[in-house]
């Protein structure tokens, strides 16, 4: 059984309360599953997951269990194949979000013209409603997109908290767990194999 983690787990703090207060608390917690599960699961970051991961964790605290349990590996970019519809409803999406984008746009404009003591409110709210327009639900990031080919690469199942993310994940065929269930997951299988029972 493989997983390939995002960052979400440990940095999303709706997330990461279950596993801990802060990311390194929360990441130590998550290895001592990852040792009682050891042989038996593999959890999988690609490189730029886990540079990510390790802006905000203690890397000294957690070693050596973080090179132990956390497998780093890249996505074979250059033999992974991707079907064209996914290309055409990339295409899609990003034609609707940029639609959008400018409509959020042309209400903050007319909002100024008539409220014009109020244009820094109207600036962040048009950055606000702006920024959800072209980037919730996409894989908006090359970190995402790797993690979405290291999945499909392995047959593993994603786990992630990132909407853009698991949307893909759904389109593409390959298997996911909401992060917000990740906890639950992993004491569900420690228990399996306490019991003795396969995986």
């Amino acid at each position: 059984m493989r997983f390939v983690l995002d960052t979400s787990i440990f940095v999303n703090p709706e997330i990461r309360g279950k596993f801990g207060d802060n990311p390194t608390e929360a990441m130590r917690t998550f290895l001592g599953y990852a040792e009682r599960l050891f042989g038996r699961v593999e959890f999988y970051m690609p490189p730029g997951i886990y540079r990510e991961v390790m802006h905000f964790v203690d890397e000294e605290e957690l070693l050596p269990e973080i090179e132990l349990y956390i497998i780093k590996k890249p996505p074979n970019v250059h033999d992974i194949k991707i079907p064209a519809f996914v290309v055409y409803e990339l295409i899609d999406d990003i034609r609707r979000r940029i639609d959008k984008g400018l409509r959020v746009a042309e209400k903050a404009v007319r909002e100024s013209v008539i409220e014009t003591d109020n244009v820094d409110r109207i600036i962040q709210k048009l950055r606000r409603n702006y920024r959800k327009a072209l980037r919730e639900g996409i894989v908006d990031s090359k970190e995402d997109f790797e993690l979405i080919l290291l999945a499909k690469e392995l047959d593993a199942t994603i786990v992630s908290a990132d909407v853009g993310i698991l949307t893909w994940a759904q389109k593409m065929g390959i298997k996911w767990v909401d992060a917000a269930n990740f906890k639950e997951v992993l004491e569900g299988l420690s228990e399996r194999l306490t019991k003795g029972k396969n995986l």
